[in-house]
C-alpha cells in the first residue's frame, strides 16, 4: 500500500504505518483515553495491521491519531481519533477529520460511523449526527478487562 502524505503548518499527517510511535499510541490509549483503558497490546497491533491509521506529526513527533476501520466501498468507522495534550488547540483534530473524509480511497461510501462522548461538536461539522434510525442498529459490548490490582 501506498502511504499519503497531508502537510500543513508545519505538522504532517500520513497514512504510513511504518512513522506511527507504537508505544505511545498504546501507552494514550491504553491508559489515557476513556474509550479503551486496558486495551491488550497484542490487540492493538492487529488493529494497527487491519485498519487505515492517520498519524499527524510535528517533523518526527507523534501530535495525533485516528483509525478507520472500512471496505473502501460502502463503509468507513472511525476511531481512536485524538491529539496529545501538547498539541492540542492549534486545529489538528479538524483538520484531521477533514483529511480522513476527504481522503481519495475513502469517496463514495454510502455509511461512515462513529462514537463519541465529548466531540459531537467537532464531528458536526463533517456532516456526521445521531443516528437516523437507532432503533435497526445492533451492537454486540464486550469491554476490555482492566488487569487486577494487586492487594497490599
Amino acid at each position: 500500500m501506498n502511504a499519503d502524505t497531508f502537510l500543513k503548518k508545519g505538522y504532517t499527517i500520513s497514512t504510513d504505518k511504518n512513522l506511527l510511535d507504537f508505544d505511545t499510541l498504546y501507552k494514550y490509549l491504553s491508559e489515557d483515553s476513556y474509550w479503551a483503558q486496558g486495551l491488550p497490546a497484542d490487540t492493538f497491533k492487529r488493529s494497527i495491521e487491519n485498519s487505515m491509521c492517520f498519524g499527524v506529526y510535528k517533523e518526527t513527533n507523534l501530535a495525533g491519531f485516528a483509525r478507520v476501520i472500512t471496505d473502501k466501498a460502502t463503509f468507513a468507522y472511525i476511531c481512536d481519533v485524538f491529539i496529545l495534550q501538547g498539541y492540542r488547540r492549534v486545529g489538528l483534530s479538524k483538520w484531521l477529520m477533514q483529511t480522513i473524509v476527504e481522503h481519495p480511497e475513502l469517496q463514495g461510501l454510502r455509511r461512515w460511523s462513529l462514537a463519541t462522548s465529548d466531540a459531537h461538536g467537532l464531528y458536526s461539522q463533517f456532516g456526521f449526527t445521531q443516528l437516523t434510525r437507532p432503533e435497526v442498529w445492533m451492537e454486540k459490548f464486550k469491554p476490555y478487562q482492566l488487569p487486577k490490582k494487586e492487594e497490599q
